[in-house]
């Protein structure tokens, strides 16, 4: 998997502490952008995130490109629809050499296991160009492409959506794929934004579980308290 940081909002914070700061200033916002000191940006920004008006998190954005990921972890993906996507097309790219296959972890410990989904994904690719050959149209062809198949994807998502992504995604009960796919898109925004992404993250971080019963029962450590 490789997670790459395309763009973010220039000064995202300050950016976000602008827009909400104008609902109550006398000045505009690309004033309010200028000239606030980073104490009231701070001060601003501690009064979003712990009153929950989180529609001015929505004003700073950021794009990833991400590529060897399954075609199984960007259909849990796009299920994020406060987001936009572009994805490697099975109807207009074609596959002159055999693609990647994602293979699970859980299959590299069992040789048999291992062996039957290297079958499988060889047969798919096999029955694929076998269509192809006999002029059957891509995106008809495509229907016989497992999961498994590598693809890329590039994703926009606002700083409200990625923390709710974050919260979802990088519990330890997430799908293994997408959970590290959300732990390194941590990993590139907090250096961004370090004060609103300071908790991000798994719900446990902030406060008690929210899977009830169907809690992993190993907690992250608890996140650092803003100032």
């Amino acid at each position: 998997m490789n997670v790459c940081l395309l763009y973010h909002t220039p000064q995202p914070e300050r950016a976000v502490a602008a827009a909400a700061r104008l609902c109550y200033a006398p000045v505009g916002a690309a004033e309010l952008m200028e000239h606030m000191s980073d104490e009231a940006v701070r001060k601003v920004l501690g009064t979003i995130l712990s009153s929950g008006h989180f529609s001015a998190l929505e004003h700073a954005s950021y794009t990833f490109a991400v590529d060897g990921v399954s075609r199984a972890l960007t259909h849990q993906l796009v299920r994020h629809r406060m987001a936009s996507y572009n994805q490697q097309s099975q109807r207009y790219v074609t596959y002159a050499d055999e693609p990647s296959f994602i293979v699970p972890p859980a299959l590299l410990g069992s040789p048999a296991a291992l062996e039957r989904f290297d079958q499988a994904t060889t047969d798919a690719f096999l029955a694929y160009r076998e269509l192809i050959g006999a002029g059957v149209a891509p995106e008809d062809a495509r229907y016989v492409l497992p999961n498994a198949m590598e693809t890329k994807i590039v994703v926009t998502m606002n700083i409200r959506e990625l923390l709710h992504f974050f919260e979802i995604r990088c519990c330890k009960r997430a799908q293994w794929e997408i959970r590290e796919l959300a732990l390194r898109m941590l990993d590139l925004v907090e250096p961004t934004a370090s004060y609103v992404f300071l908790d991000a993250g798994a719900a446990c971080r902030r406060g008690s579980c929210r899977e009830g019963e169907m809690t992993c029962g190993d907690p992250y450590p608890k996140a650092l308290k803003r100032d």
